[in-house]
């Protein structure tokens, strides 16, 4: 009887303690739960802590609220010109509204993927589907000697062609936050293609700097002979008969004073006065 008494105490806290570890289950930060009880899908999605659920009938899955990333490598897309690119990898960052991830759940059971956590990635494959199709389509409109330099405007495009398309169908439920082209590889062919316009561009840009240069050298010269001959022409215009013949008499009268014996006076002098200090003149006749 004892034994039996035993066993009516512990089987049932047992089983107590079985319903209640099957009853609880936490969600992590950024994650909601979504539940389903006897295969019907509970679109009140629980939030992050400890929630509870009726053990053994409803099941859970947790999924993430956070913004997931999605690599999509190696591809070969054409671009404008009908080239190949030899390989693009490109991430996709997307979010699901926490409160829509049970509705698309539903939609698209079969896009959900589980992640190396055991976390679920809502519309995962949706996603993927529809952001290799509008790269594929966004390359095709650029010329792929231009493609590594409007990477920017190509991840831009990329982003507003695949919201476009989910919007179609699930607006407001997808939201791409960036999309990031990670490696772009073009032919080896076009690879040298590329090089070689470059090596021209910057060629063509050092023969700019050079006439631009030129140019400047050459305002200067401009400048200095216009300086110039607006000093002549002051010089000329300030050299009057009446100044010429100070300068003269100042001369010769230096000259004078310093005992000068002999005084050339150049045979175009005429119209000049010529002052001679007569004190000079007559002290060398004396000697």
């Amino acid at each position: 009887m004892r034994r039996f008494s035993f066993l009516g105490y512990v089987f049932p806290a047992f089983l107590g303690l079985f319903l209640l570890y099957s009853a609880a289950y936490t969600v992590e930060s950024g994650n909601v739960a979504v539940e389903r009880t006897l295969g019907k899908v509970n679109h009140t999605e629980q939030l992050q802590g400890l929630n509870f659920k009726a053990p053994l009938l409803t099941s859970k899955q947790e999924f993430s609220a956070k913004e997931i990333a999605i690599d999509i490598d190696d591809l070969k897309p054409k671009a404008a010109d009908n080239l190949s690119l030899r390989d693009l990898d490109v991430s996709v960052f997307y979010r699901v509204p926490p409160e829509r991830i049970s509705e698309l759940l539903v939609k698209y059971a079969a896009s959900a993927v589980r992640g190396s956590d055991g976390v679920w990635l809502p519309a995962y494959g949706l996603v993927f589907r529809e952001a290799r199709a509008a790269i594929y389509e966004k390359v095709s409109e650029i010329d792929s000697l231009q493609l590594h330099k409007q990477r920017e405007l190509l991840q831009n495009e990329v982003l507003e062609e695949l919201q476009g398309r989910l919007n179609q169908s699930d607006s407001g439920d997808i939201y791409i936050t960036r999309i990031v082209v990670r490696a772009l590889n073009t032919d080896p062919s076009i690879e040298a293609a590329i090089r070689e316009a470059v090596e021209a561009e910057k060629r063509l840009e050092a023969k700019q700097v050079q006439v631009e240069i030129a140019k400047k050298d050459a305002e200067i010269e401009i400048e200095r002979a216009k300086g110039i001959a607006e000093a002549n022409s002051i010089i000329n215009k300030s050299l009057t008969a009446e100044y010429l013949q100070h300068e003269i008499n100042k001369a010769l009268h230096e000259f004078a004073e310093n005992e000068g014996s002999v005084v050339v006076i150049p045979a175009n002098m005429q119209g000049f006065d010529v002052i001679l200090d007569t004190n000079s003149l007559n002290r060398s006749a004396s000697q």
